[in-house]
């Protein structure tokens, strides 16, 4: 009896062991089986439309846009030459020569005159000639002779990255300033291409802001407190980077523009070197036109900083904005900086200013005229 137990409990055993091996079996063919089919026929979401996100490469900050970028900066003698090949037979070398004893043309715009010209040890320094003809006048492109209110843009931060200041003379139409950063190597070679291009050119002094240092301009930044001497020495130094520029633009320099007894030195011996100041601005502290007037300086105010938000709607709407003021006092005057967006922007907008009555006319054109 007991061993008929035994056997029927082997039996038993290897039964469920079957079962549980031919169940298995099963698994496995089910499996490949909708392998291949995947294989062969794809899943089902396959072609079903799908979004996805770039978070490998993060925003930079704004401070790395302004600041020049080894990488991106065309230096003499390193880093990478523009991709357009640069005009030779005109323009000037890529640094100043120590005495220039004839006009240097960058195609049919002038970019140096002797007669305009003071040659000091630390470069050439722009002057009033004997003749009365002053850089502001000579350097500045033709105004176009078309009735209308009239809008000068100035647009800032050339010179700290190849590829966008490439883009922007390429592309800005000829009637927009450009200004330059005094600080990279081959800024002549810039300014000697903005010039053949019909911009005119200004001169970006780095002057003292509210935040200094945490907003450093650079070297050569001229002081509230640094007094006259020092800050007249500072200047200098900033004005024989380059030459073919009609005037100047303050880099930054919301302290130093508010200092009437600061500014005034400054503003005085540009206007007797026949320079007109752009102020950046807008900035409801700023000397600039209390001190302009009371030494009858050639002085423009900016009304609006067009891309402070750096979207296409947004500069669209300070355009527009801009639009109604020149034509409500038959001028006007804005600042951007060169982002590609604002340069975009500001292609599509100039083409259609005709249309719309208005004349884009460079910086140097909406000076008050004295009286």
């Amino acid at each position: 009896m007991a061993a008929a137990e035994l056997t029927d409990g082997a039996e038993r055993g290897r039964g469920a062991s079957r079962v549980l091996l031919f169940a298995w079996i099963l698994l496995i063919i089910a499996l490949l089986a909708a392998a291949g089919w995947t294989f062969i026929f794809g899943k089902s979401s396959d072609g079903e439309p799908a979004v996805a996100f770039d978070i490998s490469t993060p925003i930079k900050h704004v401070a790395e846009i302004v600041k020049p970028r080894s990488g991106d900066t065309n230096l003499i003698g390193a880093g990478p030459m523009p991709s357009v090949p640069m005009p030779q037979a005109t323009t000037p070398p890529a640094t100043v020569p120590a005495n220039i004893s004839k006009a240097i043309y960058a195609g049919a715009n002038l970019v140096a005159d002797p007669d305009l010209i003071e040659n000091t040890s630390n470069g050439p320094l722009p002057r009033i000639a004997d003749d009365g003809r002053t850089p502001m006048a000579a350097y500045a492109p033709p105004v176009p002779n078309v009735q209308g209110p009239k809008i000068a843009i100035v647009v800032m931060g050339l010179g700290t990255s190849a590829k966008d200041t490439q883009a922007a003379i390429a592309n800005l139409p000829a009637g927009i300033t450009l200004g330059f950063l005094p600080y990279t190597d081959d800024v002549q070679r810039w300014v000697s291409m903005a010039r053949q291009h019909g911009h005119e050119v200004l001169l970006e002094v780095p002057m003292e802001p509210f935040d200094f240092p945490d907003s450093d301009p650079g070297p050569h930044t001229l002081r509230a407190g640094g007094g006259e001497d020092s800050n007249i020495d500072r200047l200098t130094w900033s004005l024989t980077r380059f030459t073919g520029y009609a005037g100047v633009t303050n880099l930054l320099g919301g302290r130093f523009m508010s200092d009437p007894n600061a500014l005034e030195p400054v503003m005085t011996f540009l206007s007797r070197r026949g320079l007109v100041f752009f102020d950046s601005g807008p900035a409801a502290r700023s000397a600039g036109p209390t001190v302009a007037k009371q030494i009858s300086a050639p002085y423009v105010q900016s009304a609006a900083n067009i891309d402070a938000i750096q979207t296409g709607m947004e500069i669209d709407q300070q355009l527009s904005e801009l639009e109604a003021r020149a034509r409500l006092n038959g001028s006007a005057a804005g600042t951007a900086f060169l982002y590609p967006v604002t340069v975009e922007r500001l292609t599509n907008w100039a083409q259609g200013l005709p249309g719309r009555g208005f004349v884009l006319v460079p910086a140097s054109a909406i000076v008050p005229s004295s009286k």
